[in-house]
């Protein structure tokens, strides 16, 4: 399981952020060749077969990471700091998202919104305990209420990825409250 853990990482900084570090060429909507992707990670002493990145993109928990039907590609789902277009269509949101963040960034926030900051989009999820886990990467979790159906009928868009991730370009301060 460690080496599903290194793989990981490997795989988001790779897939997300610097392909060009691993020699990988991404498609426009961010998709690379397998072998290419086993190649590079081979090249790293790392365990480079189909079976084991299969088993990582299915036990990952977040659920990062998706094949392509036919197992030649990968690509992550969200993310991404590089420009890559993954040709989500817009969704009718929830009433309700969340963000899960800690104390310490939580004025900014309630200051100046969401933000993407180097990120395509800001990351929201339909689930109290997914925020609350991802607050909790940094600390203890301070866990924030977006009005989506306010934003929705404001004119903010929202997408939703394969891993149940909701994405949108911003979320204004006037839309969240501390839960």
């Amino acid at each position: 399981m460690a080496d599903h853990v290194r793989i990981s990482k490997t795989l988001s900084y790779w897939l997300r952020h610097k392909p060009e570090s691993a020699g990988l060429a991404l498609s426009a909507d961010g998709w690379a060749d397998v072998d290419a992707v086993l190649a590079a990670l081979a090249a790293q002493n790392q365990p480079g077969d189909v079976d084991t990145l299969l088993a990582v993109v299915e036990t990952n928990d977040k659920q990062r990471f998706e094949l392509s039907p036919d197992l030649a590609r990968i690509r992550a789902r969200q993310g991404h700091s590089i420009e890559i277009e993954l040709a989500l269509a817009p969704v009718t949101p929830p009433n309700v998202l969340y963000h899960g963040t800690v104390e310490r960034f939580l004025a900014a926030i309630m200051a100046d919104g969401l933000r993407r900051m180097g990120r395509h989009h800001v990351h929201l999820s339909a689930e109290l305990e997914t925020a609350r886990r991802v607050g909790a990467r940094r600390g203890d979790p301070v866990i924030l209420i977006v009005d989506a159906a306010a934003m929705a009928r404001d004119g903010h868009v929202f997408f939703v990825t394969g891993n149940g991730v909701w994405l949108t370009e911003q979320a204004p301060a006037a839309y969240l409250k501390c839960s």
